[in-house]
């Protein structure tokens, strides 16, 4: 695919932190080799689990159309990534969350600085407020003019029950970090950076995307595509290749593993959380006793004392839970969403292809428009093919290495956490007696 380059650099640790992490990215046919669907190998025998996953809405859909950067500068840009996969001309922050309250709704925006070298751009600094309904539009406009590209998935409108509320501190931090990083993944695909809506997006004042929107296809435009798409996936794809086919295995099984290991990763967070407050109910309990234990102060206070260093490094791992694990897990969640929607609409593609041959084989229209119609959907889906194909191996590294870090960040994190333990109460034993821990094997003998 034109305009590829590599990707490079290591994947992010936390929220709001863009990976560059990535293989490079093959070209335009070849075998897509899957990552093997065990990797996310989990046992399943959770009974009191239920594995979920929402339906992948089928977007509206334009016929394909890749966007190729409308400049020389930005293709010049593309080959220097190439030959400097460090190299990054775009770098974009999304910070200083504001609340709007008016007579019809209350909503949140965010201020977005863009800085750029690139040609194409007016300014090589950018200001503007977005709110979370403009994301949306990005996102579909990517979709539209990109149908099988693999688009960086959105934070939900609307936060899971039982957690924060919708305008609280936490719940506005955490979707800007997300919003964060869903720029960022858009500047640092190959292709999606190029892309003009995106640029609009980056560089319009509120009043300019709000008149450029409504440039898009009209209410009964989009109907129509709906309807096509709607019809296509009710009359199945015949003759997808075996690698998709393949591909769309790993993409049910991956939605599978990947939302149970987020439901337990939920779920884990929660018990942690109780743990926690009962654990700092502890503290204050024993430091009241020592008032009338006259013989147990000092032994009762340091009990309340290692109490409260636990306390601390248990909110410390959480801390890291919810900041490392918990966002990249969820974040795949969505991935998995978006991959049966992009295959879809690969599908359709396919199908449409396939319903013009069945009438050419029969003669049930013009043989010559027929004719015509078919080259055009061959390349049509070539096309769409390869894009598939080679952002699909964009994809599975960065999801690698994502999960990869993520878990052993967590791992590393839970082993500090229980040496911390450890040795604080190791040190309140031996202050309480003259006698050490463990004997030396001399004296077992």
């Amino acid at each position: 695919m034109d305009g590829e380059r590599l990707a490079s650099g290591s994947s992010e640790l936390a929220v709001g932190e863009s990976p560059r992490g990535g293989a490079p990215i093959p070209g335009g046919s070849g075998s897509c080799s899957l990552l093997q669907a065990d990797v996310l190998d989990l046992d399943e025998d959770e009974d009191d689990l239920e594995v979920f996953s929402k339906d992948a809405s089928l977007m509206d859909m334009n016929s394909f159309s890749p966007v190729m950067p409308t400049s020389p500068l930005s293709m010049i840009n593309q080959v220097k990534f190439e030959d400097e996969p460090d190299l990054k001309d775009l770098f974009i922050t999304v910070d200083a969350p504001e609340s709007h309250v008016t007579t019809i709704e209350t909503f949140i925006t965010y201020r977005i600085i863009t800085k750029t070298s690139r040609g194409e751009f007016d300014s090589s600094e950018f200001e503007v407020r977005r709110r979370y309904q403009d994301f949306l539009w990005l996102k579909g406009k990517l979709e539209e003019a990109h149908p099988t590209l693999i688009i960086p998935p959105l934070p939900e409108k609307f936060i899971v029950k039982g957690m924060v509320e919708r305008f609280q501190d936490d719940f506005i931090e955490t979707r800007r970090k997300a919003l964060h990083k869903f720029l960022n993944r858009i500047a640092d695909h190959p292709t999606l950076t190029f892309n003009e809506d995106f640029k609009v997006f980056l560089t319009a004042q509120a009043w300019e995307l709000s008149s450029y929107k409504k440039q898009g296809p009209g209410l009964l435009s989009r109907m129509g595509q709906t309807v096509r798409a709607v019809a296509s996936s009710m009359r199945g794809v015949r003759n997808r290749p075996d690698e998709f086919t393949e591909m769309n295995n790993f993409i049910e099984t991956f939605s599978q593993k990947i939302n149970l290991i987020d439901k337990i990763s939920q779920r884990i967070y929660k018990e942690e959380r109780d743990y926690l407050d009962e654990m700092k109910e502890y503290g204050p309990i024993h430091t009241v006793w020592s008032a009338s234990e006259e013989d147990l102060v000092d032994t009762l206070k340091g009990i309340a004392s290692c109490i409260d260093q636990c306390c601390k490094a248990t909110e410390k791992r959480m801390s890291g839970l919810s900041e490392v694990l918990l966002p990249v897990v969820h974040e795949y969640v969505l991935y998995s969403e978006m991959l049966m929607g992009v295959m879809k609409r690969r599908d359709q593609i396919q199908t449409e292809l396939d319903s013009k041959v069945e009438a050419l084989t029969y003669k049930k229209a013009d043989v010559d428009l027929l004719t015509e119609e078919i080259g055009k959907l061959e390349d049509k889906v070539e096309c769409a093919n390869n894009a598939l194909k080679a952002d699909w191996e964009r994809w599975k590294q960065n999801m690698q290495n994502d999960l990869k870090s993520a878990f052993t960040d967590t791992a590393e994190e839970n082993i500090r956490y229980y040496e911390q333990c450890l040795a604080t109460w190791e040190s309140f034993l031996t202050s309480q007696t003259d006698l050490p821990l463990e004997e030396d094997s001399e004296d077992k003998i």
